[in-house]
Protein backbone atom coordinates (compact mmCIF):
# COMPACT_ATOMS: atom_id res chain seq x y z
CA UNK A 1 0.00 0.00 0.00
CA UNK A 2 3.31 2.04 1.19
CA UNK A 3 4.56 2.05 -2.60
CA UNK A 4 1.09 3.05 -4.50
CA UNK A 5 1.29 6.21 -2.49
CA UNK A 6 4.63 6.60 -3.36
CA UNK A 7 3.97 6.54 -7.41
CA UNK A 8 0.65 8.87 -6.63
CA UNK A 9 2.55 11.14 -5.25
CA UNK A 10 5.30 11.10 -8.59
CA UNK A 11 2.44 11.82 -10.50
CA UNK A 12 0.87 14.71 -9.13
CA UNK A 13 4.33 16.09 -9.04
CA UNK A 14 5.22 15.21 -12.71
CA UNK A 15 1.44 16.61 -13.64
CA UNK A 16 1.28 20.17 -15.36
CA UNK A 17 -1.86 21.66 -14.40
CA UNK A 18 -0.77 24.16 -12.94
CA UNK A 19 0.08 27.74 -15.12
CA UNK A 20 4.37 28.13 -14.96
CA UNK A 21 3.81 31.64 -14.16
CA UNK A 22 7.50 32.82 -15.00
CA UNK A 23 7.98 30.28 -18.06
CA UNK A 24 8.22 32.16 -21.41
CA UNK A 25 5.31 32.10 -23.31
CA UNK A 26 4.49 29.11 -25.84
CA UNK A 27 4.80 28.86 -29.65
CA UNK A 28 1.20 28.30 -29.79
CA UNK A 29 0.46 31.50 -27.47
CA UNK A 30 2.55 33.64 -29.58
CA UNK A 31 1.15 32.91 -33.60
CA UNK A 32 -2.47 33.39 -32.00
CA UNK A 33 -1.17 37.13 -30.51
CA UNK A 34 0.05 37.97 -34.00
CA UNK A 35 -3.28 36.51 -36.10
CA UNK A 36 -5.18 38.70 -33.64
CA UNK A 37 -3.12 41.73 -34.57
CA UNK A 38 -3.17 41.18 -37.94
CA UNK A 39 -6.27 42.74 -40.14
CA UNK A 40 -7.01 39.28 -41.33
CA UNK A 41 -10.90 38.06 -41.62
CA UNK A 42 -11.82 34.96 -39.93
CA UNK A 43 -12.06 32.75 -42.38
CA UNK A 44 -7.92 33.88 -43.22
CA UNK A 45 -7.39 33.92 -39.49
CA UNK A 46 -8.14 29.97 -39.47
CA UNK A 47 -6.25 29.51 -42.93
CA UNK A 48 -3.32 30.63 -41.15
CA UNK A 49 -3.46 28.76 -38.22
CA UNK A 50 -3.90 25.88 -39.84
CA UNK A 51 -0.87 26.98 -42.45
CA UNK A 52 1.25 28.19 -39.40
CA UNK A 53 3.19 25.06 -39.39
CA UNK A 54 4.71 25.42 -42.83
CA UNK A 55 7.64 26.98 -43.75
CA UNK A 56 7.55 30.41 -45.90
CA UNK A 57 8.77 29.46 -49.35
CA UNK A 58 9.63 33.20 -49.97
CA UNK A 59 12.06 35.18 -47.73
CA UNK A 60 9.77 37.79 -45.92
CA UNK A 61 9.58 40.98 -46.99
CA UNK A 62 11.51 40.81 -50.18
CA UNK A 63 10.04 41.96 -53.57
CA UNK A 64 7.82 44.07 -51.80
CA UNK A 65 7.31 47.96 -51.80
CA UNK A 66 8.26 49.29 -49.47
CA UNK A 67 6.67 53.27 -48.23
CA UNK A 68 9.26 55.67 -47.14
CA UNK A 69 8.71 57.45 -43.93
CA UNK A 70 6.81 60.67 -44.02
CA UNK A 71 9.37 61.35 -41.49
CA UNK A 72 12.05 63.73 -42.50
CA UNK A 73 11.38 64.93 -45.56
CA UNK A 74 12.73 67.74 -47.70
CA UNK A 75 10.22 70.61 -46.61
CA UNK A 76 11.42 73.75 -44.87
CA UNK A 77 8.29 75.03 -41.95
CA UNK A 78 9.97 78.03 -40.82
CA UNK A 79 9.60 78.85 -36.62
CA UNK A 80 6.59 81.03 -35.68
CA UNK A 81 6.44 81.50 -32.18
CA UNK A 82 2.86 82.15 -30.70
CA UNK A 83 2.65 85.55 -30.63
CA UNK A 84 3.20 85.88 -34.27
CA UNK A 85 0.83 83.07 -34.90
CA UNK A 86 -1.65 84.79 -33.26
CA UNK A 87 -1.49 88.06 -35.24
CA UNK A 88 -1.48 86.13 -38.36
CA UNK A 89 -4.78 84.63 -37.46
CA UNK A 90 -6.47 87.86 -36.06
CA UNK A 91 -5.55 89.75 -39.91
CA UNK A 92 -6.60 87.03 -41.79
CA UNK A 93 -9.91 86.48 -40.02
CA UNK A 94 -10.32 90.27 -40.26
CA UNK A 95 -9.82 90.32 -44.11
CA UNK A 96 -12.81 88.00 -43.95
CA UNK A 97 -14.27 90.92 -42.04
CA UNK A 98 -17.19 92.58 -44.85
CA UNK A 99 -16.69 96.22 -45.19
CA UNK A 100 -19.72 97.53 -44.02
CA UNK A 101 -18.97 96.05 -40.35
CA UNK A 102 -15.91 97.89 -39.84
CA UNK A 103 -16.37 101.25 -38.59
CA UNK A 104 -14.32 104.39 -37.52
CA UNK A 105 -14.92 104.13 -33.91
CA UNK A 106 -13.97 99.82 -34.35
CA UNK A 107 -11.32 100.08 -36.37
CA UNK A 108 -9.63 102.71 -33.24
CA UNK A 109 -10.71 100.75 -30.83
CA UNK A 110 -9.08 97.68 -32.59
CA UNK A 111 -5.88 100.29 -32.71
CA UNK A 112 -6.00 101.13 -28.95
CA UNK A 113 -6.23 97.55 -28.15
CA UNK A 114 -3.87 95.97 -30.49
CA UNK A 115 -0.91 98.32 -28.96
CA UNK A 116 -2.12 97.97 -25.48
CA UNK A 117 -1.70 94.01 -25.55
CA UNK A 118 0.99 93.06 -28.37
CA UNK A 119 2.87 96.64 -27.72
CA UNK A 120 2.62 98.24 -31.92
CA UNK A 121 0.33 98.72 -34.37
CA UNK A 122 -1.17 95.41 -35.82
CA UNK A 123 -1.88 97.17 -39.28
CA UNK A 124 2.12 97.68 -39.02
CA UNK A 125 3.10 93.93 -38.13
CA UNK A 126 3.88 90.86 -40.23
CA UNK A 127 3.44 87.32 -40.40
CA UNK A 128 7.54 86.90 -40.86
CA UNK A 129 10.15 88.92 -39.67
CA UNK A 130 13.89 88.78 -38.63
CA UNK A 131 14.07 89.19 -35.50
CA UNK A 132 17.10 90.87 -33.57
CA UNK A 133 19.52 94.08 -35.01
CA UNK A 134 21.11 93.55 -37.80
CA UNK A 135 24.87 93.48 -37.79
CA UNK A 136 26.85 96.43 -38.22
CA UNK A 137 30.04 96.05 -41.06
CA UNK A 138 33.40 95.73 -39.52
CA UNK A 139 35.84 98.84 -39.45
CA UNK A 140 37.22 99.65 -42.71
CA UNK A 141 34.88 97.40 -44.53
CA UNK A 142 33.90 98.62 -48.54
CA UNK A 143 31.16 97.06 -50.54
CA UNK A 144 32.47 96.37 -54.02
CA UNK A 145 29.09 96.19 -55.61
CA UNK A 146 28.13 99.87 -54.40
CA UNK A 147 31.49 101.20 -55.03
CA UNK A 148 31.46 99.99 -58.76
CA UNK A 149 28.07 101.17 -59.42
CA UNK A 150 27.59 104.44 -57.36
CA UNK A 151 30.60 106.35 -57.77
CA UNK A 152 30.44 109.10 -60.34
CA UNK A 153 31.85 108.44 -63.60
CA UNK A 154 35.03 109.90 -65.13
CA UNK A 155 34.78 112.30 -68.35
CA UNK A 156 36.96 109.80 -70.12
CA UNK A 157 34.04 107.02 -69.66
CA UNK A 158 31.17 108.93 -70.70
CA UNK A 159 29.83 108.55 -74.62
CA UNK A 160 28.31 111.82 -75.23
CA UNK A 161 25.64 112.39 -77.55
CA UNK A 162 27.34 115.26 -79.36
CA UNK A 163 24.60 117.46 -81.65
CA UNK A 164 25.97 118.90 -85.07
CA UNK A 165 23.48 120.65 -86.60
CA UNK A 166 23.03 120.37 -90.35
CA UNK A 167 22.85 124.54 -90.71
CA UNK A 168 25.46 127.07 -90.40
CA UNK A 169 25.74 129.18 -87.33
CA UNK A 170 25.20 132.60 -89.16
CA UNK A 171 26.07 133.02 -92.76
CA UNK A 172 27.75 136.07 -94.11
CA UNK A 173 27.24 137.82 -97.51
CA UNK A 174 31.07 138.62 -99.34
CA UNK A 175 30.32 140.14 -102.70
CA UNK A 176 32.72 140.80 -105.04
CA UNK A 177 35.00 138.06 -103.51
CA UNK A 178 37.16 136.44 -106.35
CA UNK A 179 36.07 132.60 -107.28
CA UNK A 180 39.69 131.58 -107.17
CA UNK A 181 41.35 127.90 -106.24
CA UNK A 182 44.72 129.30 -105.50
CA UNK A 183 43.68 132.62 -103.69
CA UNK A 184 43.71 132.32 -99.47
CA UNK A 185 41.28 135.29 -98.83
CA UNK A 186 40.08 134.18 -95.15
CA UNK A 187 41.54 134.14 -91.92
CA UNK A 188 40.78 134.51 -88.17
CA UNK A 189 42.39 135.90 -85.41
CA UNK A 190 43.35 135.16 -82.11
CA UNK A 191 41.36 138.49 -80.71
CA UNK A 192 38.45 137.28 -82.46
CA UNK A 193 38.37 139.16 -85.97
CA UNK A 194 37.35 137.48 -89.05
CA UNK A 195 39.13 138.90 -92.48
CA UNK A 196 38.29 138.83 -95.49
CA UNK A 197 39.36 140.06 -98.44
CA UNK A 198 36.67 140.89 -101.37
CA UNK A 199 38.47 141.78 -104.60
CA UNK A 200 40.34 145.07 -104.03
CA UNK A 201 39.46 145.55 -100.32
CA UNK A 202 39.89 143.68 -96.87
CA UNK A 203 37.21 143.36 -94.17
CA UNK A 204 36.77 143.00 -90.57
CA UNK A 205 34.22 141.39 -88.65
CA UNK A 206 34.18 141.39 -85.55
CA UNK A 207 32.83 138.55 -84.31
CA UNK A 208 32.32 138.95 -80.65
CA UNK A 209 30.09 142.09 -81.36
CA UNK A 210 29.61 141.55 -84.86
CA UNK A 211 30.89 144.97 -86.13
CA UNK A 212 32.47 145.13 -89.42
CA UNK A 213 35.17 147.39 -90.62
CA UNK A 214 37.05 148.18 -93.90
CA UNK A 215 40.57 147.88 -93.12
CA UNK A 216 42.01 148.36 -96.85
CA UNK A 217 41.65 148.99 -100.46
CA UNK A 218 43.83 148.87 -103.73
CA UNK A 219 44.94 152.01 -104.99
CA UNK A 220 44.47 150.44 -108.43
CA UNK A 221 40.83 148.85 -109.28
CA UNK A 222 42.47 146.37 -111.45
CA UNK A 223 44.64 144.82 -108.25
CA UNK A 224 43.05 142.60 -105.94
CA UNK A 225 43.84 140.84 -102.78
CA UNK A 226 45.38 137.74 -103.13
CA UNK A 227 46.03 136.37 -99.27
CA UNK A 228 45.90 136.85 -96.13
CA UNK A 229 47.59 136.11 -92.92
CA UNK A 230 47.34 137.50 -88.51
CA UNK A 231 50.42 137.22 -86.54
CA UNK A 232 50.08 134.95 -83.40
CA UNK A 233 49.10 137.69 -81.04
CA UNK A 234 46.18 138.88 -83.61
CA UNK A 235 47.07 142.42 -83.76
CA UNK A 236 48.88 142.56 -87.51
CA UNK A 237 47.76 141.76 -90.52
CA UNK A 238 49.24 140.46 -93.38
CA UNK A 239 48.57 141.30 -97.10
CA UNK A 240 49.29 139.57 -100.40
CA UNK A 241 48.67 141.41 -103.42
CA UNK A 242 48.69 141.07 -107.13
CA UNK A 243 51.29 143.58 -108.05
CA UNK A 244 53.58 141.34 -106.23
CA UNK A 245 53.65 142.95 -102.68
CA UNK A 246 53.27 142.08 -98.97
CA UNK A 247 51.25 144.73 -97.01
CA UNK A 248 51.51 144.85 -92.98
CA UNK A 249 48.85 146.43 -91.17
CA UNK A 250 48.21 147.18 -87.73
CA UNK A 251 44.55 146.67 -87.40
CA UNK A 252 44.07 148.44 -84.29
CA UNK A 253 45.01 151.97 -85.87
CA UNK A 254 44.26 150.50 -89.05
CA UNK A 255 47.26 151.59 -90.43
CA UNK A 256 49.28 150.22 -93.20
CA UNK A 257 52.91 149.92 -91.48
CA UNK A 258 55.02 148.84 -94.57
CA UNK A 259 55.21 147.30 -97.92
CA UNK A 260 57.27 144.75 -98.79
CA UNK A 261 58.37 144.02 -102.44
CA UNK A 262 60.74 141.12 -103.19
CA UNK A 263 58.31 139.13 -105.36
CA UNK A 264 57.93 139.20 -109.18
CA UNK A 265 54.58 137.63 -109.48
CA UNK A 266 51.16 137.63 -107.28
CA UNK A 267 51.33 136.80 -103.60
CA UNK A 268 49.09 134.04 -103.17
CA UNK A 269 49.97 132.41 -100.00
CA UNK A 270 51.24 133.66 -96.68
CA UNK A 271 52.25 132.39 -92.83
CA UNK A 272 53.81 133.46 -89.79
CA UNK A 273 56.40 132.32 -87.52
CA UNK A 274 57.06 134.54 -84.93
CA UNK A 275 58.80 137.90 -86.60
CA UNK A 276 59.55 135.93 -90.00
CA UNK A 277 56.81 136.47 -92.78
CA UNK A 278 56.78 133.59 -95.32
CA UNK A 279 55.46 134.60 -98.78
CA UNK A 280 54.64 132.28 -101.89
CA UNK A 281 54.04 133.64 -105.46
CA UNK A 282 53.10 132.45 -108.94
CA UNK A 283 56.72 132.15 -109.93
CA UNK A 284 57.62 129.12 -107.18
CA UNK A 285 59.61 130.89 -105.51
CA UNK A 286 58.96 131.09 -101.23
CA UNK A 287 60.52 134.62 -99.24
CA UNK A 288 60.96 135.19 -95.93
CA UNK A 289 60.77 138.66 -94.68
CA UNK A 290 62.10 139.45 -91.06
CA UNK A 291 59.51 142.78 -90.59
CA UNK A 292 62.09 143.88 -88.02
CA UNK A 293 64.41 144.77 -90.09
CA UNK A 294 64.85 147.38 -93.54
CA UNK A 295 66.48 144.58 -95.71
CA UNK A 296 62.91 142.55 -94.73
CA UNK A 297 64.02 139.90 -97.31
CA UNK A 298 66.78 137.43 -95.87
CA UNK A 299 65.88 134.00 -97.70
CA UNK A 300 64.56 132.35 -101.14
CA UNK A 301 62.88 128.82 -101.30
CA UNK A 302 63.16 127.22 -104.92
CA UNK A 303 62.08 123.93 -105.33
CA UNK A 304 57.77 124.58 -106.91
CA UNK A 305 58.47 124.98 -110.50
CA UNK A 306 54.60 126.58 -110.45
CA UNK A 307 52.43 128.41 -107.95
CA UNK A 308 53.16 127.93 -104.27
CA UNK A 309 49.08 128.40 -103.21
CA UNK A 310 49.74 126.23 -99.98
CA UNK A 311 51.93 127.52 -97.22
CA UNK A 312 52.11 127.21 -93.45
CA UNK A 313 53.98 127.04 -90.40
CA UNK A 314 54.47 124.20 -87.87
CA UNK A 315 52.68 125.42 -83.87
CA UNK A 316 56.55 124.66 -82.90
CA UNK A 317 57.78 127.07 -85.65
CA UNK A 318 60.20 123.92 -86.69
CA UNK A 319 58.73 123.33 -89.90
CA UNK A 320 57.22 125.17 -93.04
CA UNK A 321 55.30 123.35 -95.23
CA UNK A 322 54.28 124.19 -99.06
CA UNK A 323 52.15 122.86 -101.55
CA UNK A 324 51.98 124.01 -105.16
CA UNK A 325 50.16 123.56 -108.54
CA UNK A 326 53.26 121.52 -109.89
CA UNK A 327 51.54 118.74 -106.85
CA UNK A 328 54.32 118.45 -104.42
CA UNK A 329 54.46 118.90 -100.93
CA UNK A 330 57.64 120.02 -99.44
CA UNK A 331 58.88 120.71 -95.41
CA UNK A 332 61.39 123.72 -94.96
CA UNK A 333 63.41 123.74 -91.98
CA UNK A 334 63.10 126.86 -89.54
CA UNK A 335 65.13 130.15 -90.24
CA UNK A 336 68.12 130.61 -88.29
CA UNK A 337 67.97 134.26 -87.03
CA UNK A 338 70.61 136.91 -88.13
CA UNK A 339 71.43 133.76 -91.58
CA UNK A 340 70.54 135.43 -94.94
CA UNK A 341 70.48 132.56 -97.65
CA UNK A 342 69.21 132.36 -101.47
CA UNK A 343 69.32 128.62 -101.25
CA UNK A 344 67.81 126.28 -98.68
CA UNK A 345 67.76 123.03 -98.43
CA UNK A 346 64.04 120.57 -98.44
CA UNK A 347 63.51 118.46 -95.25
CA UNK A 348 60.78 116.23 -97.16
CA UNK A 349 59.46 116.90 -100.23
CA UNK A 350 56.66 114.52 -101.72
CA UNK A 351 55.84 113.84 -105.09
CA UNK A 352 52.68 111.20 -104.34
CA UNK A 353 49.51 113.77 -104.95
CA UNK A 354 48.14 113.99 -108.70
CA UNK A 355 46.51 117.22 -108.18
CA UNK A 356 47.63 121.08 -106.94
CA UNK A 357 48.18 120.97 -103.14
CA UNK A 358 46.73 124.10 -101.68
CA UNK A 359 45.34 122.44 -98.52
CA UNK A 360 47.73 121.80 -95.80
CA UNK A 361 47.41 121.68 -92.06
CA UNK A 362 50.00 120.77 -88.95
CA UNK A 363 48.22 118.50 -86.20
CA UNK A 364 48.09 120.53 -83.52
CA UNK A 365 48.83 117.71 -80.68
CA UNK A 366 51.02 116.03 -82.72
CA UNK A 367 53.96 118.23 -83.90
CA UNK A 368 55.13 116.08 -86.91
CA UNK A 369 52.13 114.93 -88.33
CA UNK A 370 50.88 117.20 -91.74
CA UNK A 371 47.81 116.91 -93.45
CA UNK A 372 47.72 117.62 -97.23
CA UNK A 373 45.12 117.47 -99.86
CA UNK A 374 45.21 117.42 -103.67
CA UNK A 375 43.19 119.09 -106.43
CA UNK A 376 40.48 117.45 -108.89
CA UNK A 377 42.90 115.58 -110.33
CA UNK A 378 43.75 113.44 -106.90
CA UNK A 379 41.18 113.86 -104.32
CA UNK A 380 42.87 112.57 -102.00
CA UNK A 381 43.86 113.36 -98.13
CA UNK A 382 47.31 112.12 -97.21
CA UNK A 383 49.02 112.45 -93.87
CA UNK A 384 52.40 112.21 -93.43
CA UNK A 385 55.28 112.14 -90.95
CA UNK A 386 57.60 114.47 -91.07
CA UNK A 387 60.02 112.75 -88.73
CA UNK A 388 60.28 109.40 -91.31
CA UNK A 389 59.16 110.65 -94.03
CA UNK A 390 56.78 107.82 -94.93
CA UNK A 391 52.89 107.98 -95.49
CA UNK A 392 50.94 106.73 -92.53
CA UNK A 393 47.42 107.51 -94.39
CA UNK A 394 45.42 108.40 -97.57
CA UNK A 395 42.23 108.61 -98.12
CA UNK A 396 39.84 109.20 -101.00
CA UNK A 397 37.15 111.93 -100.80
CA UNK A 398 35.99 111.80 -104.53
CA UNK A 399 35.82 115.23 -104.52
CA UNK A 400 38.10 118.66 -104.86
CA UNK A 401 40.24 119.58 -101.80
CA UNK A 402 40.63 123.21 -101.01
CA UNK A 403 41.46 123.34 -97.29
CA UNK A 404 42.00 121.62 -94.40
CA UNK A 405 42.02 122.10 -90.94
CA UNK A 406 42.73 120.20 -87.61
CA UNK A 407 39.65 120.49 -84.90
CA UNK A 408 41.78 119.49 -81.30
CA UNK A 409 38.53 120.00 -79.11
CA UNK A 410 37.35 116.60 -80.87
CA UNK A 411 40.66 115.43 -82.72
CA UNK A 412 39.05 115.71 -85.82
CA UNK A 413 40.44 116.75 -89.10
CA UNK A 414 37.67 119.07 -91.48
CA UNK A 415 38.32 119.24 -94.95
CA UNK A 416 36.69 122.04 -97.99
CA UNK A 417 35.47 120.14 -100.68
CA UNK A 418 35.12 122.20 -104.44
CA UNK A 419 33.62 119.66 -107.55
CA UNK A 420 31.89 117.61 -107.18
CA UNK A 421 30.25 118.16 -103.80
CA UNK A 422 30.83 122.14 -102.68
CA UNK A 423 30.53 121.31 -99.05
CA UNK A 424 32.54 120.60 -95.52
CA UNK A 425 33.19 117.47 -93.96
CA UNK A 426 34.05 116.37 -90.30
CA UNK A 427 36.52 113.36 -89.98
CA UNK A 428 37.48 111.47 -87.10
CA UNK A 429 41.18 111.37 -86.84
CA UNK A 430 42.87 109.01 -87.78
CA UNK A 431 40.38 106.89 -88.14
CA UNK A 432 38.88 108.99 -91.42
CA UNK A 433 35.11 107.77 -90.30
CA UNK A 434 32.64 110.60 -91.51
CA UNK A 435 31.51 112.46 -88.43
CA UNK A 436 29.25 114.82 -90.57
CA UNK A 437 28.83 116.53 -93.86
CA UNK A 438 27.89 120.60 -93.67
CA UNK A 439 25.98 121.25 -97.27
CA UNK A 440 24.89 124.44 -97.94
CA UNK A 441 27.16 126.29 -100.06
CA UNK A 442 25.81 126.99 -103.83
CA UNK A 443 29.58 127.06 -105.39
CA UNK A 444 33.45 125.50 -104.49
CA UNK A 445 34.35 125.99 -100.70
CA UNK A 446 37.49 127.77 -101.46
CA UNK A 447 38.95 128.38 -98.02
CA UNK A 448 38.83 127.06 -94.07
CA UNK A 449 39.59 128.80 -90.73
CA UNK A 450 38.97 128.09 -87.06
CA UNK A 451 37.41 130.24 -84.25
CA UNK A 452 40.19 130.97 -81.45
CA UNK A 453 38.61 129.14 -79.15
CA UNK A 454 38.37 126.22 -81.60
CA UNK A 455 34.55 125.63 -81.68
CA UNK A 456 33.52 127.09 -85.30
CA UNK A 457 35.06 126.37 -88.92
CA UNK A 458 34.29 129.36 -91.30
CA UNK A 459 34.37 128.35 -94.69
CA UNK A 460 34.08 131.10 -97.62
CA UNK A 461 32.77 129.67 -101.07
CA UNK A 462 32.17 130.98 -105.04
CA UNK A 463 28.63 131.72 -103.92
CA UNK A 464 29.68 135.02 -102.52
CA UNK A 465 28.72 133.91 -98.81
CA UNK A 466 30.83 133.27 -95.64
CA UNK A 467 29.58 130.32 -93.16
CA UNK A 468 30.05 129.90 -89.87
CA UNK A 469 29.86 126.18 -88.60
CA UNK A 470 29.47 126.06 -84.85
CA UNK A 471 30.65 122.09 -85.04
CA UNK A 472 33.03 121.71 -81.87
CA UNK A 473 31.78 123.03 -78.64
CA UNK A 474 32.85 121.18 -75.87
CA UNK A 475 29.88 121.47 -73.89
CA UNK A 476 26.89 122.36 -76.10
CA UNK A 477 23.61 121.76 -73.73
CA UNK A 478 25.58 124.43 -71.50
CA UNK A 479 25.61 127.50 -73.70
CA UNK A 480 24.46 131.19 -72.94
CA UNK A 481 21.50 132.04 -73.13
CA UNK A 482 22.23 135.15 -75.56
CA UNK A 483 24.24 132.50 -77.36
CA UNK A 484 20.85 130.22 -78.05
CA UNK A 485 18.79 131.03 -81.09
CA UNK A 486 16.98 128.50 -84.05
CA UNK A 487 18.96 126.94 -85.83
CA UNK A 488 16.58 126.45 -89.36
CA UNK A 489 16.73 127.38 -92.64
CA UNK A 490 14.56 130.72 -92.14
CA UNK A 491 16.40 131.57 -88.96
CA UNK A 492 19.73 131.88 -89.79
CA UNK A 493 21.20 135.30 -89.86
CA UNK A 494 22.11 137.13 -92.76
CA UNK A 495 24.45 139.90 -92.69
CA UNK A 496 26.59 141.50 -95.62
CA UNK A 497 29.71 142.16 -95.14
CA UNK A 498 29.65 145.44 -97.02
Amino acid sequence: MAQFGFENDIHSILKLDMPITNAPMARWQRKASSSAMSSLSPMKASNASQNSSKTPSKTPGKGKKVTPSKMGGDRYIPYRNSKQMDIASFLLAKENESGDAKTPGASESQKALSVQLNGYNIEDAKILHLGGKPLNAPEGYQNNLKVLYSQATTPASVKKNRFISSTPDRILDAPDLRNDFYLNLLDWSSRNFLAVALHDSVYLWDASRGDIILLMKMAHEEDYICSLSWTKEGNYLAVGTSDCKVQLWDVENQKRLRSMASHTARVSSLSWNDHVLSSGSRSGHIHHHDVRMADHHITTLNAHSQEVCGLTWSPDGKYLASGGNDNLVCVWPRVQDGSISNDSQTVRCWSEHQGAVKALAWCPWQANILASGGGTSDRHIRIWNVNSGSCISSLDTQSQISSLVFAPNYKELVSAHGYAHNNVVIWKYPSFSKVAELNGHEDRVLSLTMSPDCTTVASVAGDETIRLWKSFELDPLKKKAKDKFIKSTSGVIHQSIR
